[in-house]
């Protein structure tokens, strides 16, 4: 069963279909060589340096695998030196796949003390890819317990570790049962359950697993490892499990990486800052390596299930292989689009669930098939990751920030690519938002909130809101157009959802107005107000700052037009501090956008008003007339700035601009009523001065006064001109009709 290493099949690589994969000889030099020619090449320091290390581990692995009796650490030398010799080169480069056959058997056979086969254990970290083939031949072991409890539970856990790093996995598969047995001891169980997730498949779920199953939850309670189980189990086969079970947790299992993560990010930094010329491609992939490689990693390992064998036999055969429809068809050889689509139904995911997110294909898969089980292992994996690679909830994790970025980037581009938020996400937003200083990763923690699901508004409030806002009024400027530009496409991504259940719905059976769509209703709303409010504080804050103020009306953009874009019915209009800060603005773009917003919001109010008339008997959500009192209330001031000059006299809303008389003499302005309108407004003064200039080039006094009558009209043609699209929307919807009419009549405007 064993292999012996020797100077001479050292040279003989594992026929393993792996680019990664190489011998002692090759590992040594970083790369494959040809013995002879390296023999005539001069010898560089450092070659040499790591030929006598090449030396010192083919010595080391010969020492174990003739090691017979058990032996004193303390009283062998020869012991401590090749112990310390594995270790030390494990941790600098990692170890190549020829050796592990040899320590891992060594390790399990139980010919040396615990303590050695610990630190033997600990020490083995790959440099690419680990034989399946010695795996098997280490589990093996287990059958004639040879090596202590402690030693095998260490075992188990080095496997889950070093999962992703097995170059294939059908004859782990085929050992399913075998480990199964294991449940039955209550330190392991924790651990094989968890070895068992990652390995189960549908043929996996047995009846007598089940029952195994459920009369260790009988025996030990709810246990979060059974239920990690026993979820997947039913979401391949739910007519074997019929129990229910409680929500999803936040942690199934426990973490295993604790004795080998050190070390994977030691050797991967030391590759990443020496890399040499032809240095194997550290743990499988060509790109920057994360320690937490399961969602760094591409899907270009071997072919771990069905087709293993086929994969070495002629090019004819492996084509009629790939697309064969009869077995289960392993991911790793996914290569076309067209092949996704023979294979749909017969796509055996890979056990790691965190490589699916890089994979378009996996991705368009997970699209078309709506199948619980990917989801389940996401939730689990992702909640998992993101948990312990969190840089501000990790002490020592500052160091991976450049990597949190890109596994958050990641995240949110696959969400992007799905049209849908994953929920393990939306829980790690809600637990570290509250410790987040806004400063790191803000763009991508900021990316991920536009994405959180649909959910009640007492989660959301304490969970996003509280935390948010805290940081939002402490927060920079940019910070500010940073949320409030998440919250819109936040606000966008949830109104898209209800389009596409809206269109789903009707196109399956009858919409049932009041029971699906109050909860959005109310959330929608809530979300709307929060904005308002935290926009109202932040332009006091900012002083009515114009590039702030952007984003608010940017907001508000969407908001307006909820009701015809997106048939939801709700309409909000934005507070007072909001409207009329714009409505004063000194800056022609704000307040351009101000008009566009008042005229969508009047489309939609008017096509509300008359679908109530029309549908009485249909429509369950009407309007409030607040709604409607608020936008007269809101065009009357609009009006009376604008056109009418008559704003301080005429301004109903509590919040407004209404001024007596004698308050505004005391100003000392002159014309006063006309500070506002759409000639002497401080955002269209420019445009005015510009008229003149075009107009009576050869008069210099400048007299605005000129421009009315028949002026009046060619002024507005020159606004017009200028691409100002949302006063022209505004003033031909809602003050041309009435320009023929008294002035004094003009402000009131009915929906």
């Amino acid at each position: 069963m064993q292999r012996r290493l020797s100077s001479k099949n050292s040279k003989q690589p594992l026929q393993v279909h792996h680019s990664n994969q190489t011998d002692l000889s090759a590992w040594r030099k970083g790369g494959r060589i040809d013995p002879e020619k390296s023999l005539q090449n001069h010898q560089s320091p450092s070659s040499r340096v790591n030929e006598n290390k090449q030396d010192s581990l083919e010595q080391a692995v010969s020492y174990f695998e003739k090691v017979q009796d058990r032996i004193s650490l303390k009283k062998s030398e020869a012991l401590q030196k090749h112990l310390a010799t594995v270790e030390s080169l494990a941790l600098q480069r990692g170890l190549p796949p020829e050796v592990f056959d040899v320590l891992l058997n060594v390790t399990l056979s139980g010919k040396l003390a615990d303590a050695v086969n610990t630190r033997l254990l600990k020490s083995l970290i790959p440099a690419s890819v680990i034989p399946e083939t010695s795996v098997v031949s280490s589990v093996s072991w287990l059958c004639v317990s040879k090596c202590s409890g402690s030693i095998q539970l260490l075992f188990v856990r080095w496997l889950i570790t070093m999962f992703d790093f097995i170059d294939h996995k059908e004859q782990l598969h085929a050992l399913y049962g075998f480990f199964f047995s294991f449940l039955q001891d209550e330190k392991m169980c924790p651990y094989v359950c968890h070895l068992l997730y990652l390995l189960t498949r549908r043929e996996s779920v047995k009846p007598f697993r089940i029952r195994r199953l459920l009369d260790l939850q009988a025996k030990m309670g709810m246990q979060p490892h059974l239920q990690a189980l026993l979820s997947l189990y039913k979401l391949f086969c739910p007519e074997l499990v019929s129990i229910t079970l409680p929500g999803k947790m936040k942690t199934y299992f426990k973490n295993s990486e604790g004795p080998w993560k050190a070390a994977i990010n030691a050797i991967r930094r030391r590759n990443q800052e020496n890399p040499p010329v032809s240095q194997p491609l550290f743990l499988g992939t060509a790109q920057h390596q994360s320690r937490k490689r399961k969602w760094n990693a591409q899907l270009i390992i071997p072919a771990s299930s069905t087709n293993t064998n086929n994969l070495a036999g002629g090019k004819e055969k492996n084509r009629v292989d790939l697309y064969s429809t009869s077995e289960s068809f392993p991911v790793e050889q996914l290569q076309t689009f067209s092949q996704l689509l023979q294979n749909i139904h017969h796509l055996e995911f890979p056990s790691q669930m965190g490589s699916v997110l890089t994979n378009p294909l996996l991705l368009h898969y997970m699209n078309c098939i709506k199948d619980e089980s990917i989801y389940l292992r996401l939730y689990y994996w992702m909640g998992q990751a993101l948990q312990e690679e969190c840089t501000w909830c990790v002490v020592d994790s500052n160091q991976y920030e450049a990597e949190f970025k890109d596994f958050l980037e990641t995240i949110y581009k696959t969400e992007c690519f799905l049209q849908e938020g994953f929920s393990s996400c939306e829980e790690f937003l809600y637990k570290s938002l509250p410790l987040w200083d806004g400063f790191c990763c803000r763009s991508q923690i900021l990316r991920l909130v536009t994405w959180i699901p649909l959910s009640s508004f007492s989660e959301i409030k304490s969970h996003l809101y509280d935390p948010l806002a805290q940081l939002f009024f402490t927060s920079s400027l940019y910070f500010k157009c940073s949320v409030l530009e998440s919250l819109k496409e936040l606000l966008q991504n949830w109104l898209n959802w209800h389009v596409i259940q809206l269109d789903s719905e009707s196109a399956s059976q009858g919409y049932s107005l009041n029971t699906t769509l109050s909860g959005l209703v109310n959330t929608v709303a809530e979300l709307i107000h929060f904005v308002g409010w935290i926009s109202t504080v932040a332009l006091r804050l900012e002083s009515n700052a114009t590039f702030l103020l952007y984003f608010i009306l940017d907001f508000y953009e969407t908001v307006c037009d909820i009701y015809l874009r997106y048939n939801l019915p709700l309409l909000i209009m934005p507070p007072a501090g909001v409207f009329y800060p714009a409505l004063l603005s000194m800056d022609s773009v704000s307040l351009n956008q101000l008009c566009y917003i008042m005229y969508r919001y009047r489309t939609n109010l008017v096509a509300a008003k008359e679908n109530e008339l029309i549908k009485k008997k249909i429509l369950q959500f009407k309007f409030s007339s607040q709604t409607y009192q608020e936008y007269n209330q809101y065009i009357i001031a609009m009006v009376g700035c604008l056109w009418t000059s008559s704003a301080f006299q005429k301004d109903i809303h509590p919040q407004g601009v209404r001024l007596d008389d004698e308050v505004l003499k005391k100003t000392r302005v002159q014309e006063f009523r006309t500070s506002f309108n759409i000639v002497y407004h401080p955002a269209m003064m420019g445009y005015a001065l510009l008229f003149l200039q075009q107009a009576w080039p050869d008069d210099n006094t400048l007299n605005f006064s000129l421009i009315k009558g028949r002026k009046w009209n060619w002024y507005l043609e020159y606004l017009y001109a200028q691409g100002l699209k949302g006063l022209k929307l505004f003033i031909e919807s809602s003050i041309n009709r009435v320009s023929q009419a008294s002035q004094s009549k003009a402000g009131n405007v009915q929906v």
